[in-house]
């Protein structure tokens, strides 16, 4: 009887049908154990035909995969990557960025948490609650499973590290001076956790202890300390080397919401003279040069450097409308540097094959050359999915045009059980089998902002967050 009801359906439907059928029994597998899962890639049932809004859906649902099934057993964290890598391919986009010396050659193991992923990963959590995939309690009682694990690992003067042990809650460390507090990726973490605090706002009892333990967190983080009495803001603190790696967080990258979230810090807020002088008031704050006819406001790299530039902060933080006091519009620069990266592509000047208006997307990711900031100036013919995806509010027909490209044509090389994999060269017949938390995590995120605005309305409410913009001279249609 079933399989003639089936019969009767179009093909196109019946398709769909079982696209969902078979996505949905690989997302209710619950392993003990995520490690387990291979990295290769698996068949999951590629629906062509799908409309818009069924195939974000679907791209959304099979990332998040990566963030549920796919974290570490015992913490919770995101696993920084689906399999391992050396650390000097890391410190390969640092030292071409701002010419540091060479640093030692870590291995991360399976164990290796990304904190900045992680908080990628809680709000890819509160996604999935909204859009039914996961149950609101559970999601809590995964969160607070997080929450406790970071309460009792390293934490420097209240700022995590880059990379921890997911099992220990011990530093893994890039260097020998490296290996200490991160600021930069715990402002991505508490990004992360400050939108769970707003959206699990019930009188629960677990949901009142999540708010309290994100409070704690918030409240221990000592951005000032990181200033080390300057007008600078350091990336990085050691408990063994100080502040010897004399790191400043220079301006245009990803690092935005560092100072946002220093300057709205409700116990050690850092004074917009930091601000000025090590952000704005730094050579590689301003463009201002035109690359194919489009106008580049920030940044000092040719053609405006890798994309996750525009993407990073922008999860929480809404380019729509906002700007500060130097006139800048967060949104043009978003904008037009997603545009520039799409337009070099279309040119192409390397010649390499499968570049076009429909795949493009340049960013930091794998590589058949280990892991590398791709860009304007860094290309090796080398597409990772999550630039162009994670640019959907920026850029919506022209993300849209590369999100079918990559699903509808590519899918049987590129899509896996967590979605896109990290990278791939049709020139160089190269198909990454990895996922990375730093890129799946905004294609989730950003692909719900340009949907439904859900973590841009939670983030941008906060008054923490607002007191921060105001203090840094920023203006926002959200902000009260």
């Amino acid at each position: 009887m079933k399989k003639r009801l089936l019969g009767t359906l179009p093909r196109t439907v019946l398709l769909a049908l079982v696209s969902v059928l078979c996505s949905s029994a690989l997302f209710s597998q619950t392993k003990t154990n995520s490690r387990t899962a291979p990295d290769s890639i698996v068949p999951v049932g590629v629906v062509k035909g799908l409309s818009d809004d069924a195939l974000l859906e679907t791209v959304q649902r099979q990332t998040f995969r990566f963030f549920w099934h796919g974290a570490h057993p015992v913490s919770g964290l995101a696993l920084e990557r689906s399999n391992t890598v050396k650390a000097e391919h890391y410190w390969d986009y640092i030292n071409e960025a701002w010419g540091e010396p060479n640093f030692s050659k870590t291995e991360f193991g399976p164990d290796a948490g990304a904190i900045g992923g992680t908080g990628f990963g809680i709000m890819a959590t509160i996604v999935a609650v909204e859009r039914g995939w996961i149950g609101r309690d559970t999601a809590v009682r995964r969160l607070i499973k997080i929450a406790d694990f970071l309460i009792n690992a390293d934490c420097y003067h209240g700022i995590y590290p880059h990379f921890m042990d997911g099992r220990t809650g011990k530093t893994i460390r890039f260097d020998r001076l490296d290996d200490g507090a991160d600021i930069v990726e715990t402002s991505y973490l508490i990004m992360g956790f400050l939108c769970a605090r707003e959206y699990f706002k019930g009188n629960d009892p677990r949901e009142v202890y999540l708010r309290k333990r994100v409070d704690q967190i918030w409240g221990a983080a000592n951005w000032n300390w990181h200033t080390n009495n300057s007008n600078k803001l350091f990336w990085h603190w050691s408990p063994n080397n100080d502040f010897d790696m004399n790191f400043p967080v220079w301006g245009w990258n990803e690092c935005l919401i560092t100072y946002i979230m220093a300057a709205a810090s409700p116990r050690h807020p850092i004074s917009k003279d930091v601000y000025n002088g090590s952000w704005v008031g730094s050579g590689g704050f301003r463009n201002g040069k035109t690359f194919y006819g489009i106008k580049l406001p920030l940044g000092n790299f040719t053609a405006g450097g890798p994309l996750f530039f525009e993407q990073y902060t922008f999860q929480g933080i809404d380019p729509n409308g906002l700007k500060d006091t130097l006139g800048i519009d967060y949104l043009e620069q978003a904008r037009n540097h997603t545009l520039i990266n799409r337009a070099y592509c279309m040119e192409n000047p390397k010649k390499f094959k499968g570049y076009s208006e429909k795949c493009w997307g340049l960013t930091a990711g794998d590589s058949y050359k280990g892991y590398v900031a791709h860009s304007p100036d860094e290309d090796f013919g080398v597409i990772q999915p999550t630039a162009a995806i994670s640019s959907m509010p920026y850029t919506p027909k022209e993300s849209m045009q590369a999100l079918r490209y990559f699903y509808e044509e590519m899918g049987d090389r590129i899509w896996s059980i967590y979605g896109f994999v990290d990278g791939f060269s049709i020139h160089h017949n190269w198909y990454a089998k990895s996922h990375l938390a730093i890129d799946q995590g905004p294609i989730i995120v950003m692909i719900e902002n340009y949907r439904t605005g859900l973590l841009w309305k939670l983030f941008m409410g906060i008054p923490d967050i607002q007191n921060g913009l105001k203090k840094l001279g920023f203006s926002s249609p959200r902000i009260k």
